[in-house]
């Protein structure tokens, strides 16, 4: 499995290439909406390793460990 390595001439080169597709007023727009949704991911990412985490509520903890089993 190869990991994926950009180096500064790729990065110049796919830079320039977006520059002259796209132009230079719509650019900072599109890459705007790229950074806010970069945001959004990793905010829904965090929520959901919130609701994941075990909390430090010991009325929760209590009550799953009464509805375990007991282990022989």
């Amino acid at each position: 499995m190869t990991i994926l390595m950009i180096g500064t001439t790729e990065l110049l080169l796919v830079g320039g290439l977006a520059l002259l597709l796209f132009g230079g007023k719509k650019l900072p727009e599109m890459m705007r909406g790229l950074g806010q949704g970069v945001r959004e991911f990793k905010k829904g990412v965090n929520d959901i390793n919130a609701d994941l985490e075990p909390s430090d509520n010991p009325e929760k903890s209590e009550a799953s460990e009464q509805t375990e089993a007991p282990q022989p």
